[in-house]
């Protein structure tokens, strides 16, 4: 517990600390994220927050998780190193999709291969329990490579990826805690210590971004402690079984995992790849539909915390498979309703000018006014 808490503090001050330094730097050097068509934000922010969240993660775990105990973690700190400098080298250059995909199945590689994460059951979903070797492996590989990936994509609001990083991994680490795995417990309080002090600086109007630095790593820790949660919650030997535990651990990251393969599934629907960016994802379309950075983030968190409880509460009366449907018709449910709701956005006309030039004709107009009931009346009685 002690060292639980230690990682705790660690994680936290380092972040803290080193934030506002990478602020200054950024500023002097000019490593902005410089607004364009695709960007939401209108002033030149920094990208690099990830350099704060993973000095504060790795410190912590470094110093608090016992390597000789749980030697897995060797490999988990190597593809943690190997994210992190595949996000900087993003943030910094930019490198194309193929080549941060090489970076994250390397990465997945590590863990999988070297630290013997693997999904070996399903527990029961579509009534599929032990799965072969290589369809196994297959499963895990593509979890880590879209997990990674989710958080990454789903960083497109200020707080957003940060707030539900913060809670996904805060239930992981509670629930380690609880069984007795420290070491799991540790990785997943460390990024959440992280991410809260990351998140003081990051609320709207943020003055610095996590970049793909920080949301990469985000989503690497996250696929670690879901794979490992699934593996071990479902079984009599811990001493806090969990029924329906790839239920639960898909709901602890519904939305980011869900919005990430909608948005796939459209992009290949339309033949374009994957990774091509475009303003398909949720946060857009609460964005267009008026909502504030704050709202959006409070929405979706809101709405994940409440899939998750919903989840649990259900996990004794439901089967596996009937919770991770019901977790699918939430989120499209929440899509349905968001995307249909009329737009609190006031829509521009162009104002008629009343004025005339020097030979008689109008001067063309050029101020644009929200349209409403009293914006309409007006214009018809100048008509």
């Amino acid at each position: 517990m002690f060292d639980v808490l230690l990682s705790i503090v660690i994680g936290f001050t380092i972040t803290f600390l080193a934030i506002p330094v990478i602020i200054t730097v950024a500023e002097t050097k000019k490593l902005f994220d410089v607004p364009d068509e695709r960007k939401i934000h209108i002033t030149p922010v920094t990208p690099l927050g990830g350099l704060g969240i993973f000095a504060g993660f790795i410190f912590a775990c470094l110093l608090t998780v016992h390597f000789g105990v749980s030697s897995e973690f060797q490999y988990f700190m190597a593809a943690s190193l190997v994210i992190f400098f595949l996000g900087l080298k993003d943030d910094i250059l930019v490198i194309s999709a193929i080549k941060k995909f090489i970076g994250q199945v390397l990465a997945a590689f590590m863990v999988i291969y070297y630290g013997g994460l693997q999904i070996k059951s399903m527990h029961g979903f579509l009534g599929i329990y032990q799965m072969p070797e290589m369809f196994s492996l297959m499963l895990t590989y593509f979890a880590v490579i879209v997990i990674i990936n989710s958080f990454n994509l789903i960083d497109g609001v200020d707080g957003l990826a940060g707030s539900l990083g913060l809670i996904s991994l805060s239930i992981f680490g509670i629930y380690f805690l609880i069984i007795d795995m420290p070491a799991y417990s540790i990785l997943a309080f460390s990024m959440a210590a992280s991410l809260l002090a990351f998140l003081i600086f990051n609320f709207q109007p943020a003055k610095i971004f996590m970049g793909d630095t920080g949301s990469l790593l985000i989503g690497l820790v996250s696929a670690i402690l879901v794979i490992k949660f699934i593996n071990v919650a479902n079984t009599t030997e811990v001493s806090y079984p969990i029924a329906a535990a790839p239920a639960i651990g898909f709901t602890i990251l519904l939305i980011p995992l869900l919005d990430t393969l909608r948005v796939f599934g459209i992009r290949i629907f339309y033949r374009r790849s994957p990774f091509s960016p475009d303003r398909n994802h949720i946060h857009h379309i609460l964005l267009d539909k008026g909502f504030s950075h704050r709202a959006v983030t409070l929405i979706l968190v809101g709405s994940n915390v409440l899939a998750i409880l919903l989840m649990f509460a259900g996990r004794n009366t439901f089967s596996c498979t009937a919770l991770i449907f019901f977790a699918f018709a939430f989120f499209f449910s929440i899509i349905s309703l968001f995307y249909y709701m009329p737009s609190r956005v006031p829509k521009l006309v162009v104002a008629k000018s009343t004025k005339k030039e020097s030979n008689g004709n109008d001067i063309k107009p050029s101020k644009l006014v929200p349209f409403s009931k009293d914006a309409s009346t007006i214009l018809e009685q100048k008509n």
